[in-house]
């Protein structure tokens, strides 16, 4: 894979996927802070400092580099409103393949923007960074992320039920492939 060290955005017909910055912490919070979003995802902590402070930590990395997430903030073209948040990570310990990962605003669901949002990242993760495979992680209750990965063309891999210390979470995983890409 090549890590993307002159990443500026991306756009697609309706939206602009650029870096996130401190100043969307605020908006950024709000969403994830939303007992509805939460539940479905894996953030410790939601509260504004705490999303300032995981947003400064990504500035330096390279999208495609390793090292962890690369969080990008998903605004309408037309009014520049944030919607939302999608991140990319190569996985380190598995050469070629690239995480993707997305968190909608709830008041902007349902109008078609995280589908578009990752199906530019899937696009970029091969085009750009040269992923073999494209993985997306969702708990296995979250019907609308689901159905998410499906209309970006991601295949249905597994459920599965992962354990931590303290917390156990079902979960499903979807891929595409670099040679299963040119049917979607």
């Amino acid at each position: 894979m090549r890590p993307d060290r002159d990443f500026v955005e991306l756009h697609t017909d309706r939206l602009r996927l650029r870096r996130s910055a401190v100043d969307d912490a605020p908006a950024i919070s709000a969403y994830r802070s939303d007992p509805e979003v939460h539940r479905f995802q894996g953030w410790e902590r939601t509260d504004v400092e705490a999303v300032r402070a995981e947003i400064a930590e990504m500035q330096n990395r390279a999208p495609g580099g390793g090292g962890g997430w690369v969080q990008l903030t998903v605004e309408r073209c037309d009014t520049g409103a944030l919607v939302g948040d999608v991140g990319v990570a190569a996985v380190d310990e598995e050469p070629g393949v690239v995480k993707v990962g997305y968190t909608i605003d709830p008041a902007a669901q349902g109008r078609g923007y995280a589908t578009e949002a990752v199906r530019a990242l899937v696009a970029y993760a091969f085009d750009t960074l040269g992923a073999d495979v494209v993985r997306m992680h969702a708990s296995a209750n979250n019907v609308a992320s689901i159905r998410v990965a499906e209309k970006a063309g991601l295949r249905f891999v597994e459920r599965r039920v992962y354990r931590d210390e303290d917390e156990v979470w079902f979960g499903v995983r979807y891929e595409l492939h670099r040679a299963e890409r040119s049917a979607v």
